[in-house]
C-alpha cells in the first residue's frame, strides 16, 4: 500500500514524497482513512510508530478546503488545535505540520511556556489555521484574548497518558468547554488506564479504536537487563558501563532535577561528554542540548521524564534507567526512545534494594521478568535478594521534582560511612566488601585522570599514542577540561 491509496490530496502526497517516505506505517494505514472519513479516534500507539504523521496528514487534508492565499487574518481562522504535554513534543509535532503543509497556503504556529508570550500573540493575531500548543500556555492566550477557538474543526490530544501524569486534565477540561460541540476529536495514548478511558468518554463521540500494538507492551526489538547495585554505587557503575561502550550514545533517566544536574556533572568530571535537560533550564538551553545530542556532539543526555517527553532520536542504542520510574507505565515511555522503527535497542536499569517494588510493578505491567546481571565489583546490598525485603533505614524528604511528577517514597539518606571513598567508609567497611575496583581494574574511589596523562599533555590535540586510545576522540572534550581535576585533593 502507498500513501496515494489512502486518499490524500496531491499537495500532501508531494510533501510526503519530498520527505522521502514511500510506504505508510501500520497506524498510518489505519488512522489516515478513518480521520479523513470524519470519525473520532482513540489511538493506541507507542513512540516510533509514525503516529504523528498518522494524525497530521489527514488533519491537513480535512482543513485544506479552507486554505486561502489572502493576507487578511479573517481568512485564516484557527481550524485545528493540537495539544501536547511538553514543549519538545509540541515542537516535534509543529515540524511535522510544517513539513507536510509546505505545498499548502496554511499557516501554523507552536505556542508553549518558558518564553516571551508577545511574539506568539503577534503571530496568532495574524491568523493561523493550525495551532500546536501546551495546555498552560494556550490558556494564557485564551485569557489574553489572542486566540479564538470558536471555529475549531479538529482537536488532537497527543500523549494523553502523559497529560494525565503531569496534572493537565483540569486544563484540558477548561479548553474542551471552549471548543465547538460539533468537531472531530482524536486522542492518542501509549497506554490506556481507567482515567484515560474516562477522559475519552468525555471528549470523543462513537470513536474508532485503533491499536498497532498490545496495550502496555514494549517493542520486541529492545533487550532488557537489570543490574542490581547499592544506591551509593550507582553513578560509579554507570560510568563503568559507559566506559566499556565508548562509541555509543545513551539517554539516562533520573527522577528529579537535582539528581539530573549532579549526575551530568559527575559524568563530565569522569571524562564522559554529558549534559542535563530538565524543567529549570531555559528553552534555548534545552534546544541547544537536544541538538548537540541528536547531532552526536554530546554522548550522554541525562534527563527527567518531563523534559525528555517527545524526544525523537533515530537509532538511539541505549536507554539507561539510573533510577526506576515512579509508575510502571513510565518505563514503557522511557525505553520507547530506543528500538525504534525496527532498529535494535537496549534498556538497562540500575536497581537498588529500595526500588525492588518498582521493578516488580514494571514486570507485572510488561508481563515478563527482566534478566538480572550483577556487574563484578558492584554487588548490591544483601537484602536485594531477600524476598519481600525493603530498606528500613532512616528517610529524608524527597528533593524538588518536576512539575507534574507524583511523589514516590524517599530513598535512604546516605550516611558518611555509606559514601564510597570516605574515611569512615574505609574504617568500617571490610576490604572485600568495598566495590571500588571494577572488573577492568578501574578504581572509582580516585578522581578521574586520563589513561596516560603524560602523553595526553605532550601530544597535539586529536593525536593518540600508538598503544593508547585517544581520550579526546572518546570524550569529545578539550584536554584542559580532561586534566582539570589533576592536582586536586
Amino acid at each position: 500500500m502507498s500513501f496515494a491509496d489512502l486518499g490524500l490530496i496531491p499537495e500532501l502526497l508531494q510533501a510526503v514524497a519530498d520527505a522521502g517516505y514511500t510506504e505508510p506505517t501500520p497506524i498510518q494505514r489505519q488512522a489516515i482513512p478513518t480521520v479523513i472519513a470524519g470519525h473520532d479516534v482513540m489511538g493506541g500507539a507507542q513512540t516510533g510508530t509514525g503516529k504523528t504523521a498518522g494524525f497530521t496528514l489527514p488533519l491537513l487534508h480535512r482543513i485544506a478546503r479552507h486554505a486561502s492565499t489572502s493576507t487578511s487574518p479573517a481568512r485564516h481562522q484557527t481550524r485545528a488545535l493540537i495539544l501536547a504535554p511538553t514543549r519538545e513534543l509540541a515542537m516535534q509535532v509543529y515540524e511535522s505540520v510544517k513539513t507536510y503543509s509546505k505545498h499548502l497556503p496554511l499557516r501554523s504556529v507552536c505556542v508553549y511556556g518558558g518564553v516571551d508570550i508577545r511574539p506568539q500573540q503577534m503571530e496568532l493575531r495574524r491568523g493561523i489555521e493550525v495551532v500546536i500548543a501546551t495546555p498552560g500556555r494556550l490558556l494564557d492566550h485564551i485569557e489574553q484574548k489572542s486566540i479564538n477557538l470558536s471555529q475549531v474543526e479538529v482537536l488532537v490530544l497527543d500523549e494523553a497518558d502523559r497529560m494525565l501524569d503531569m496534572g493537565f486534565i483540569p486544563d484540558i477540561k477548561r479548553i474542551l468547554a471552549l471548543l465547538p460541540a460539533q468537531r472531530q476529536s482524536l486522542l492518542f495514548s501509549a497506554t490506556f488506564s481507567d482515567e484515560i478511558k474516562k477522559l475519552a468518554d468525555q471528549m470523543l463521540k462513537n470513536p474508532q479504536l485503533i491499536e498497532v500494538a498490545r496495550r502496555n507492551m514494549v517493542s520486541e526489538t529492545i533487550t532488557h537487563v537489570v543490574h542490581p547495585v547499592s544506591s551509593g554505587m550507582k553513578r560509579n557503575l554507570l560510568a563503568h558501563l559507559l566506559r566499556h561502550k565508548p562509541d555509543t550514545q545513551a539517554l539516562v533517566f533520573v527522577d528529579t532535577k537535582i539528581v539530573c544536574g549532579r549526575l551530568a556533572h559527575f559524568l563530565e568530571r569522569s571524562g564522559i561528554s554529558a549534559d542535563a535537560i530538565h524543567g529549570d533550564k531555559s528553552q534555548q538551553q534545552r534546544t541547544e542540548t537536544l541538538e548537540a545530542f541528536k547531532s552526536g556532539r554530546l554522548r550522554v543526555l541525562v534527563a527527567t521524564d518531563v523534559a525528555a517527553r517527545g524526544l525523537d532520536i533515530d537509532e538511539l542504542p541505549f536507554v539507561i534507567n539510573f533510577e526506576l520510574p515512579h509508575t510502571a507505565e513510565d518505563y514503557v515511555h522511557r525505553i520507547g526512545r530506543t528500538g525504534r522503527a525496527g532498529h535494535q535497542g537496549n534498556a538497562i536499569s540500575l536497581v537498588s534494594s529500595e526500588e525492588k517494588h518498582w521493578l516488580a510493578e514494571i514486570q507485572k505491567l510488561i508481563k515478563f521478568e527482566i534478566p538480572q546481571e550483577v556487574v563484578p565489583g558492584f554487588d548490591p546490598e544483601p537484602e536485594f535478594f531477600e524476598a519481600g525485603s525493603r530498606s528500613q533505614r532512616s528517610r529524608r524528604p524527597p528533593p524538588e521534582r518536576e512539575a507534574g511528577e507524583r511523589p514516590r517514597p524517599a530513598r535512604s539518606a546516605p550516611r558518611e560511612r555509606d559514601v564510597p571513598g570516605s574515611r569512615e567508609s574505609a574504617r568500617s567497611t571490610p576490604r572485600r566488601n568495598r566495590p571500588t575496583i571494577a572488573a577492568d581494574g578501574f578504581d572509582f574511589s580516585k578522581p578521574y585522570q586520563p589513561v596516560n596523562a603524560v602523553i595526553a599533555t605532550q601530544l597535539p590535540p586529536g593525536t593518540a599514542s600508538p598503544d593508547q586510545p585517544d581520550p579526546l576522540r572518546r570524550s569529545q572534550r578539550p584536554i584542559a577540561v580532561l586534566l582539570g581535576g589533576l592536582g586536586r585533593k
